[in-house]
């Protein structure tokens, strides 16, 4: 029978499960990735496990997120994670190696394996043919430890790519319109799966872009096939060994369909507040831009940037804008000095960054009050920026080349013939000095780890009682982000290994009182709109309400990894059965769920909500995993449980399927 890939690769990691539709499988995972801003609290919870050493083949710790370093916290983070990384074996990624979805491309993602990252743009790896998911920091420690990662069997949507790209239109501009035709929730419970004869006509670096904006379709994650294109790439990275080829079979078929005519693209642009807000670039041109933000994970490779400095070549940037420029690695850092792109774009006026997120995530370079922002980033939620009154627009680098050139939003098919672009040099500098392999077992157990004053351990839930009657602590709109939860910028992240800190700025744009009136409510209720959670996997967004007594969360739809970050720490997702119900709800009412434990136990679908006399009929829709989690109280507290009732189950597959 033939197969699409996304399938065979599933099939050949199942260690549990069957694979059908709406069905739980457990698959084994190759690799697991971590960064600093979501790093030490997996680490944390790793540690809760009592396991010596990580049971995953390959897993390694990234330090490209919160490297400002205004004062200890940052530092103090790092110094953890780095001792942490060589006493547990992990590999630890230097600040200012790269940003880690850009250099786990380069470095270790391969055709054919299973990756897990806290990091929702993990997804990047499917430039490369891998399985790449996003997850919360505590799905990812129980990767670490071995464990297999559930999951519900998801959707694969086929994206046949036919016809090339005309001039100026770029891989930016595919993901763009898939966003333009589903917004940024027409990719949940789905896998998208590139194929086609347009896919050769796009490289390593232009499927990275693609894969890794999957994420704001809120899909589980994108793929392309493992090609010519992908060993190419591979040894040019001296790791041609890791090549396979890996496509779908002939006549495979799809869960769904899109088709997209690379021929018949034109440059896109998304509008403030959304990624899904898309629009032909012609339709804002004329806009007055006060910054221009090249690079983050999504557009920080060597074309990214070689197009820029082509346009502003022997120019300069607009005087009245600000241009910045971030490569995703020190390899391509390398690679634009070797071939005179870096020197072009600083004596064009550019600001160039170092290898790392920076601005993406509000890390520095916020733009003007009330001004418009032009970047080649993932996203663009209010205030993501660092500025509250942000108006940021999310485009290729063509686009953002053209707007810096000219100071307000353009096209850049008007700025004519396509520049000649200078080479990539053939052999990159390869070097992986910068990325410490851990401690051997036998030194291991001899390294103490330092824990700064910041670095907090995390709360967790109790076991759900019989009933849980809350109070209503805050009802809010559509798409809430994760940034609403656990905000981006300087100030708040450095409290990413702190969350009685973090959780002061829990929805802080809508009251920033809200984690004073949430304490005193406790136990509370969160009520939301369409696509609760959206955006990053960051599980802040999670333990931070936990902190401030959240039990029970009623959504008209939840983001995936978000709702799987509210079971995993045992806090009740449940859904409107009538939508229309939300206006019934208002901060300051009491509402009891009633024999909730027993209605979990017995598998019930539908929970009634009351208060006095009013009824509201929710959806518990949960598997039976997702049950017994939130019954024992989250993840840690299940697998505590499971522990001391069955001593000598086996519980780890990686290590053991690996041998």
């Amino acid at each position: 029978m033939s197969e699409n890939l996304v399938t065979k690769i599933f099939k050949e990691h199942m260690v549990s499960g069957s694979y059908e539709p709406g069905e739980e499988v457990g698959l084994r995972i190759d690799q697991a990735l971590l960064q600093d801003a979501t790093g030490t609290m997996a680490c944390l919870q790793f540690e809760k496990m009592g396991i010596d050493r990580v049971e995953v083949p390959f897993a390694i710790q990234y330090v490209d997120h919160n490297i400002i370093q205004l004062d200890h916290k940052n530092p103090d983070d790092h110094r953890f994670l780095q001792a942490f990384a060589a006493k547990y074996g992990i590999h630890y990624s230097r600040p200012g190696n790269g940003i880690c979805h850009y250099l786990h491309v380069e470095r270790f993602a391969r055709p054919g394996a299973t990756l897990i990252g806290a990091d929702s743009h993990t997804t990047s790896s499917g430039a490369l043919g891998s399985i790449a998911i996003g997850a919360g920091g505590l799905d990812v420690a129980t990767v670490m430890a071995g464990l297999p990662f559930e999951i519900e069997v998801p959707k694969v949507v086929g994206v046949e790519l036919t016809g090339d790209f005309k001039p100026w239109v770029t891989p930016k501009d595919v993901i763009l319109e898939l966003l333009r035709r589903r917004d940024v929730s027409g990719g949940l419970g789905r896998i998208f799966e590139f194929y086609g004869p347009g896919v050769r006509n796009i490289d390593v670096t232009g499927r990275t872009t693609i894969c890794n904006m999957i994420a704001e379709l809120g899909a589980t994650t994108g793929i392309f096939p493992s090609d010519e294109r992908t060993r190419e790439w591979l040894a040019a990275q001296q790791r041609e060994e890791d090549w396979v080829e890996l496509k779908a079979d002939e006549g495979a078929e799809y869960d769904e369909y899109e088709h997209i005519d690379l021929g018949e693209l034109e440059p896109l642009i998304a509008k403030p507040h959304s990624p899904g807000n898309v629009v032909p670039v012609r339709e804002v041109a004329g806009t007055e831009a006060a910054q221009v933000c090249v690079g983050s994970s999504v557009n920080s490779g060597f074309d990214d940037l070689a197009i820029v400095a082509a346009v502003l070549k022997d120019r300069t940037v607009y005087p009245g804008l600000v241009l910045t420029v971030t490569p995703g690695s020190r390899q391509i850092l390398d690679s634009i000095a070797r071939t005179g792109v870096y020197s072009d774009l600083v004596m064009a006026g550019a600001r160039m960054l170092e290898p790392a997120c920076g601005p993406c995530v509000g890390m520095g370079q916020a733009p003007p009050s009330e001004s418009v922002s032009v970047r080649t980033f993932n996203r663009n939620f209010p205030g993501r920026s660092g500025t509250m009154t942000d108006r940021v627009y999310l485009c290729s680098p063509t686009t953002a080349a053209a707007t810096a050139l000219r100071g307000v939003i353009t096209d850049p098919r008007e700025l004519g013939d396509y520049p000649e672009l200078p080479e990539a040099p053939a052999n990159p500098a390869v070097d992986d000095r910068q990325i410490l392999a851990p401690a051997p077992p036998e030194e291991a157990a001899g390294i103490e780890i330092p824990r700064g004053p910041n670095i907090k351990e995390p709360p967790e839930a109790p076991e759900l009682p019989d009933s849980l009657e809350c109070t209503v602590t805050i009802k809010v709109p559509d798409n809430i982000s994760t940034g609403d939860l656990a905000p981006d910028g300087v100030e708040v992240m450095a409290f990413r290994s702190n969350v009685p800190e973090i959780a002061k700025y829990t929805f802080r744009r809508f009251d920033p009182e809200y984690h004073k009136k949430a304490k005193a409510m406790a136990p509370g209720i969160i009520v939301g709109g369409e696509n609760y959670g959206q955006g990053s996997s960051r599980e802040h967004a999670a333990l931070a309400p936990l902190h401030l007594g959240i039990r029970v969360v009623i959504a008209k739809s939840f983001a995936r990894i978000h709702r799987r970050n509210l079971i995993s720490q045992g806090i009740l997702p449940l859904r409107f059965k009538d939508p229309g119900d939300y206006e019934r709800l208002e901060q300051g009412q009491t509402w009891r769920l009633e024999g909730i434990r027993e209605r979990l136990e017995n598998g019930d679908r539908e929970v009634p909500l009351r208060s006095g006399g009013e009824e509201i009929p929710l959806l518990a829709e949960l598997s039976r995993r997702e049950r017994n989690l939130l019954l024992d109280g989250g993840l840690l507290r299940h697998l505590r449980k499971d522990r001391e009732e069955q001593p000598e189950a086996p519980q780890r597959v990686s290590r053991q399927a690996e041998r």
